[in-house]
C-alpha cells in the first residue's frame, strides 16, 4: 500500500480498518472507496490484500452481479473460511481472512442486476470477513439503503497531483528502459488530468515506436486524444476573456449545443454581477434557445453551428464590465436531478407494468388513477402490501419505491417475509390444525353389573 499514489490519508484510513479485523469482526464490517475512475481505487483494495496476506474475491461490472450471483460469491464468500493460492486453510480466527470486494457497486441498477441492492445490505450487516465496495458516485448507491450510509465506513480518494503523476510516470519509464524528456512527461501527465491509469496508458502507447519520446512526440499525443472538458468550457466563456477561445474549446468538447447550455445557463447568474452584462448574456442564451428548438421542430442540425456560437461566442462578449462573481464552477442541477431519478423512472415503469398486466388496463391508467391511491392503500394496509408481492409479483425494491420506503424498512421486510412461500404454508398448515384439533368429548359409559354381558363390551 506503500506505492498506492496521491492519496496518503484514505491509504491510512483503509490500513487501519483493515487492521481493526485482527481483534475481530469491527464495528463497520464494510468500506466504500468513493472516487472518479483511474486514480487507484481498485489498486488500493487489490494491494491491501496482498499486505494483510487476505484472500481476495472481486466482483466487478463485467460479473453478472444478480442477487443470486452475489449471495452465491460474495455472501458464501463472506461467511465462511478461506483456502490459500496453495491451498493451505485459512482460519479467519488465526488472521487467514478474505477481501470481497465489489467494483463499480453504484452501477447495479439495471434490470440484469435485479435484487442485487438487498444482497449487498444482508452482505454489509452479516458478513464475517471483510468488504470493501468500489463507487464513483456514493449517493447513487446510498440512497436506496440506509444501511449503506450507516453500517459502513466511507473514505474519499482525490486525483493525484500533475507532479504526483509526473514522478510515477519517469519512473516506470527508467524502469522499463524508456527514454523520455522530462518535457514529454509533464505534457503526458497534465493531459492526464489526474487520472493515473489513463496517464500510464498514453506513456505506455508513445514507447511503443521504440525511440526517445520528445515534448514533440507528446504534443501530438494530447492532439490525438486531449478532450476538453465541460468545465474547460465555462471557464472558457466566464474567464478568459476571450470569445473565440471560448468557441474553440466548444468545438473540441464531446458534447451538443443542448448540454452546454445546461452549463452557461447553470454558471451565468453567479458569474455576471452586472445587471447588463446578465441582460445581454441571458438574451444571447435565449437566442440560442429558439436555433435549438427550431433543430427539434424541424430536425434542420444546421442550426447547431448558430446555436453553438451564441452560447460560446455570444455569451462570452456580453461581458462588458469587470465584475466577476468567482467562486467554484457548477454543475448543472437539472442534469444531476435526471441522473439521480433514472432509476427512480424506470421502477416505476416497472411497477407500472405489473399492474397493468394484473388488473387487465392500460400502464398510463395505472399511472394516473390507480397508483396514487395503491401507495395511500399499502402505506396503510399490511394484508394489502403481502398481497401486492404474492398476486402482483412486486420484489423489494419495487414494494419499496410503492411505499416510498428503503429496502431494508421495517414494513418492507416484513412484508417480504409474510409472503414467501414458506410463510404462507406454514400459515395455511396451522390454520387446518386450528380446524382439526377442536376437543373431542367422549361419554363413558358404564360398566354392566355381574352377569350377562352386552355385545358391546366385546
Amino acid at each position: 500500500m506503500k506505492e498506492v499514489l496521491g492519496n496518503p490519508g484514505p491509504v491510512k484510513t483503509l490500513k487501519d480498518w483493515a487492521d481493526s479485523w485482527d481483534s475481530g469482526i469491527p464495528k463497520e464490517r464494510a468500506v466504500v472507496l468513493i472516487g472518479s475512475p483511474g486514480i487507484g481505487k481498485t489498486s488500493a483494495a487489490q494491494a491491501l490484500a496482498s499486505d494483510k496476506g487476505w484472500g481476495y474475491v472481486e466482483m466487478n461490472a463485467s460479473d453478472q452481479r444478480t442477487g443470486g450471483a452475489i449471495e452465491d460469491i460474495a455472501l458464501r464468500g463472506a461467511m465462511f473460511n478461506t483456502f490459500s493460492e496453495n491451498g493451505e486453510y485459512l482460519r479467519s480466527s488465526e488472521g487467514g481472512r478474505k477481501l470481497i470486494v465489489l467494483d463499480e457497486a453504484d452501477s447495479l441498477y439495471s434490470r440484469q442486476d435485479r435484487g442485487a441492492m438487498p444482497a449487498i445490505v444482508k452482505l454489509i450487516t452479516e458478513t464475517k470477513q471483510p468488504v470493501i465496495l468500489i463507487v464513483n458516485d456514493f449517493y447513487e448507491l446510498s440512497r436506496k439503503s440506509s444501511t449503506i450510509k450507516n453500517k459502513t465506513l466511507q473514505i474519499n480518494f482525490r486525483g493525484p497531483q500533475i507532479s504526483t503523476v509526473a514522478r510515477a510516470l519517469a519512473n516506470i519509464a527508467e524502469k522499463e528502459n524508456v527514454s523520455i524528456s522530462p518535457e514529454a512527461v509533464k505534457i503526458i501527465a497534465e493531459n492526464a488530468s489526474g487520472d493515473l491509469r489513463a496517464a500510464i496508458s498514453d506513456l505506455q502507447s508513445v514507447a511503443q515506436s521504440g525511440k526517445k519520446v520528445t515534448e514533440n512526440v507528446a504534443d501530438m499525443l494530447s492532439e490525438r486524444d486531449g478532450r476538453s472538458s465541460m468545465f474547460d468550457f465555462v471557464h472558457a466563456v466566464f474567464r478568459k476573456n476571450n470569445p473565440s477561445h471560448a468557441r474553440k474549446i466548444l468545438n473540441e468538447t464531446d458534447s451538443d449545443p443542448g448540454t452546454a447550455l445546461l452549463w452557461v445557463d447553470e454558471n451565468l447568474p453567479y458569474e455576471y454581477i452586472d445587471k447588463g452584462d446578465l441582460v445581454r448574456g441571458y438574451e444571447r442564451l435565449s437566442r440560442a434557445d429558439i436555433y435549438l428548438g427550431r433543430v427539434h421542430r424541424r430536425q434542420h442540425y444546421r442550426f447547431w453551428a448558430y446555436a453553438g456560437d451564441m452560447i460560446s461566442f455570444g455569451v462570452a462578449s456580453a461581458k462588458r464590465s469587470n465584475l466577476s462573481g468567482g467562486g467554484k464552477l457548477r454543475f448543472p442541477q437539472y442534469l444531476t436531478k435526471m441522473s439521480r431519478s433514472k432509476s427512480v423512472r424506470t421502477m416505476k415503469k416497472e411497477v407500472t407494468m405489473k399492474l397493468a398486466v394484473y388488473l387487465h388496463t392500460s400502464t398510463k391508467r395505472v399511472e394516473l388513477d390507480i397508483l396514487p391511491y395503491m401507495k395511500l392503500i399499502a402505506a396503510n394496509n399490511r394484508e394489502f402490501r403481502i398481497s401486492l408481492v404474492k398476486n402482483v409479483g412486486l420484489d423489494s425494491e419495487q414494494l419499496a419505491f410503492v411505499l416510498n420506503k428503503k429496502i431494508d424498512s421495517p414494513v418492507v421486510v416484513d412484508a417480504m417475509e409474510a409472503a414467501t412461500p414458506e410463510t404462507l404454508k406454514k400459515k395455511e398448515i396451522r390454520g387446518i390444525e386450528e380446524l382439526y384439533t377442536e376437543p373431542v368429548t367422549i361419554e363413558e359409559k358404564p360398566v354392566p353389573k355381574e352377569g350377562q354381558k352386552s355385545l358391546f363390551d366385546f
